[in-house]
């Protein structure tokens, strides 16, 4: 696999993984794990989004 196409897998993985933190925050009935749970869903989807972009330009994040 290209070095693009395993950005793009772990742009997905991410995604996917954000958007299993939200379930479980909307599942949660402690207010601060709801909290600490979408606040991590948050700062993963800002990561691959980030990465998508570098992605997207051809660029290497790392």
């Amino acid at each position: 696999m290209s070095v693009s196409g395993e950005s793009r897998g772990r742009s997905q993985q991410m995604r996917t993984k954000a958007k299993e933190l939200n379930e479980a925050a909307e599942r949660s009935t402690d207010p601060e794990e709801r909290r600490r749970l979408k606040e991590k869903a948050r700062r993963l989807q800002e990561q691959s989004e980030q990465e998508s972009r570098m992605d997207d330009r051809g660029m290497d994040p790392m």
